[in-house]
């Protein structure tokens, strides 16, 4: 990739002094680390739709498929301006081509789940979506997004990062100009990312590009983004990532040796027990795949889906 990619992020998790007390939410993984390799589109619903810093919270009231934005001492039905905004902001975020979206939890205008949404007599449920989150997520259903809070689980925040990373590379693609061939090449090299995820939706994949050259690409492209997103939605587990390991294993059997062979699977049946990070099995197998130069697999984005420097394998 050439240059860093765009995440849209709530202001406050950058350290911004936006929020309704004045104060922020400052995420030092998202800043310091990710931040290295992302460039950042800051927004914050609340002070872009016109209201001052510090301001009365707010809180979600009524229906949770369709609340209101409600001050909460005053009870002024702030919505009417909220969506004025949106009209506005939406479409600016879609033209800034973002490869995902970190949503401040909890919070009525960009919590992505379980906001609090409180009924008339003033009981709250966790059942709401931030207003500004759920309408971004319904323009751009395809973005990856995840809230500050979730990325705290590393299995979490690994999935956000791969997809984030993917959505960049599927966006090259077509910057570039898709063709069948370069579709063909796309799937290929993410071939074992996309079997850790799913391997029913990699078989689909498969299938669907199987089918570029026959029938017209602009037909083949959006089924091809959408199984690709959800593919990649679901998690990678430790008996998926076996199965991938096992299966590039399957390349050397006629050039490793016993020991190599013996060492190999020792270091993938200690990962299965998660008694090592994946990492290393995986570097085990780039090992032979440079000392062998195996072609098929020395591209592969499942050795190298995100920069090494987030250490997301690095975990048992």
């Amino acid at each position: 990739m050439e240059g860093k990619i765009k995440l849209g992020i709530s202001s406050c998790l950058l350290g911004n002094k936006v929020r309704y007390d004045g104060g922020h939410k400052f995420d030092p993984f998202l800043v310091n680390t990710l931040g290295q390799f992302v460039d950042f589109v800051p927004v914050c619903p609340e002070v872009e739709s016109g209201f001052p810093v510090p301001r009365e919270a707010f809180r979600l009231v009524g229906d949770a498929n369709h609340p209101r934005l409600v001050t909460r001492q005053g009870g002024v039905d702030a919505t009417p301006q909220m969506e004025r905004w949106l009209e506005k902001k939406l479409p600016q975020l879609e033209k800034e081509n973002l490869c995902g979206f970190v949503f401040k939890s909890q919070s009525p205008s960009s919590g992505m789940e379980r906001v609090k949404v409180y009924s008339d007599k003033g009981m709250a449920e966790k059942k709401g979506v931030g207003i500004f989150a759920r309408a971004l997520m319904e323009r751009l259903p395809l973005l990856p997004v995840e809230e500050e809070g979730r990325l705290q689980d590393i299995d979490l925040r690994e999935n956000f990062i791969v997809r984030i990373f993917t959505y960049r590379r599927w966006q090259e693609l077509q910057t570039d100009g898709a063709t069948a061939g370069s579709l063909v090449e796309f799937q290929r090299r993410h071939k074992y990312l996309l079997m850790a995820h799913s391997p029913e939706m990699a078989r689909r994949l498969g299938k669907l590009v199987a089918r570029a050259g026959v029938e017209p690409l602009p037909h083949l492209l959006p089924e091809y983004e959408t199984l690709l997103m959800t593919a990649l939605k679901q998690k990678a587990t430790v008996r998926k990532n076996v199965n991938v390991l096992q299966h590039m294993l399957g390349y050397f059997k006629k050039q490793l040796d016993d020991f190599e062979k013996k060492e190999l699977l020792a270091a993938i049946d200690n990962y299965h027990q998660n008694l090592i990070p994946l990492i290393v099995p995986l570097t085990l197998l780039k090992h032979y795949i440079d000392k062998f130069q195996q072609p098929y697999l020395k591209d592969q984005y499942y050795l190298a889906p995100h920069p090494l420097e987030l250490k997301l394998r690095n975990h048992a």
